[in-house]
């Protein structure tokens, strides 16, 4: 099972697609990883000492993962070989693993690379470990997610993990020019309509030429598409987001800390690229709700009124209505004053809660609905707080044991500023009636 056409039993003799026949014969012609491949890249200087350890190649897809492992075989001069996790089980792995260690009794070792790793479960990847250990394959795994998820520790451990870039819109272009060259015809779009192709092609160089060679076979003779024509043509080619994986949480993180960092702008914008991107409205109301609550708080109480009525708007209206609510709400929420005050205040409290025991109210908090719980000293010496000047009563109501704590420290911004006061006097008056 050397490469996909073989696991999936299709023949290469038929026309080769663009992206394809482009593909790189020399590592010199990879473009967009020069932190990787240029001359004080980590590859290049590995390449040097012409060894290679296993490595783990992570990056979005269209980035010259497989293209780079091949070249890296024929430079290092081991054998290739090429597996998906996707199609391969325990059975192809075991015929993998033998033919490499066939192939190391005859004096040649195996660069085994392997296409979305992160598919394969945790025993699975157990299994590599022996023949990582003993020489017999130096493994390159390609994968789209985060290896600290995705991978186990023993794997990640004895592999160094190379990080991968979207390409530039620059790089793209050079790999445009490459392909005008091979097909020996300009691309007919005019300087418009390539800028919309190349941010299209979202960093994946595939993607780019798969376009490029869409755009080619709607071609008549001597047109010209402007960039209207070329949406019409290629259609939008969905966003790169995968709502289990880790453009999710990416995209997710990226709206909470724009609203947390009041910059209503790229909240708009990392909210709309998710929405754009099919996420759920509803997962995105929830998490405007928890942002009210977790970074604004008591700095202004209406942020969560503001998101939970966002909410229930776009439950009325539906889509696409409701999402301008949602809108709505990033905007308000991004523009609150922040504070983060009951979060802390509540995981403080959580702390000391878990810590502390069974510990019992104070006696004269207590009810006493009864004659021995009133000899026993519920309810003695509790003071009604209404019946008290200002309302104060100053009483302690923490276990006697723990003694006074203050978990509620509020910040200098909007509302908190009055409740400070309040806390404040409230401290005095109490110190006052000791």
């Amino acid at each position: 099972m050397s490469d996909l056409f073989e696991a999936s039993g299709l023949s290469q003799s038929g026309p080769r697609p663009l992206a394809d026949r482009m593909r790189p014969t020399r590592l010199a012609d990879v473009v967009g990883q020069d932190h990787l491949l240029g001359p004080e890249g980590t590859l290049s200087r590995m390449l040097k000492t012409r060894t290679l350890g296993s490595l783990i190649f992570w990056g979005p897809p269209g980035t010259g993962k497989t293209t780079i492992a091949r070249l890296l075989a024929n430079e290092t001069d081991l054998a290739f070989e090429q597996i998906s996790a996707i199609f391969s089980g325990v059975a192809d792995l075991k015929k993998v693993f033998e033919a490499a260690r066939a192939r190391r009794m005859s004096g040649r070792a195996t660069l085994l690379f392997v296409d979305e790793i992160h598919r394969f479960n945790r025993a699975q990847q157990d299994s590599f470990l022996p023949v990582m250990e003993d020489g017999t394959i130096t493994l390159v795994g390609a994968t789209t997610e985060n290896p600290s998820f995705e991978l186990n520790a023993a794997l990640l451990s004895r592999s160094h993990v190379m990080t991968f870039h979207s390409l530039s819109a620059e790089a793209i272009e050079k790999l445009l020019a490459r392909a005008e060259e091979l097909e020996e015809r300009k691309l007919p779009l005019d300087e418009d309509a390539r800028r919309v192709l190349i941010r299209m092609a979202d960093g994946d160089g595939r993607s780019s030429l798969t376009l490029a060679e869409d755009v080619w076979r709607a071609a008549g003779q001597d047109e010209v598409f402007d960039a209207e024509r070329l949406q019409e043509i290629v259609q939008r080619r969905a966003p790169i987001y995968d709502k289990s994986a880790d453009g999710h949480y990416n995209l997710i993180s990226a709206l909470h800390k724009s609203v947390r960092g009041s910059d209503p702008d790229a909240a708009l914008y990392w909210f709309c690229r998710m929405l754009d991107g099919g996420e759920d409205p509803l997962y995105l109301a929830r998490r405007l709700i928890r942002m009210a609550v977790e970074d604004i708080g008591l700095a202004d109480p209406n942020a969560l009124v503001q998101a939970n009525a966002a909410r229930d708007a776009y439950q009325m209206l539906g889509s696409p209505e409701g999402e301008l609510a949602l809108a709505q709400s990033v905007i308000y929420l991004a523009t609150a004053p922040k504070s983060n005050g009951a979060y802390v205040a509540y995981k403080a409290a959580m702390r000391d809660a878990k810590s502390s025991g069974s510990l019992l109210p104070p006696k004269h908090i207590l009810n006493a609905p009864t004659k021995l719980m009133k000899q026993e000293g519920y309810g003695d010496g509790y003071q009604y707080d209404h019946d008290a000047p200002d309302g104060f009563s100053g009483q302690d109501y923490f276990p006697e044991q723990m003694g006074r704590k203050t978990y509620y420290d509020p910040p200098q911004r909007g509302f908190e500023r009055e409740l400070r006061k309040r806390l404040e006097f409230w401290d005095k008056r109490r110190k006052e009636r000791g």
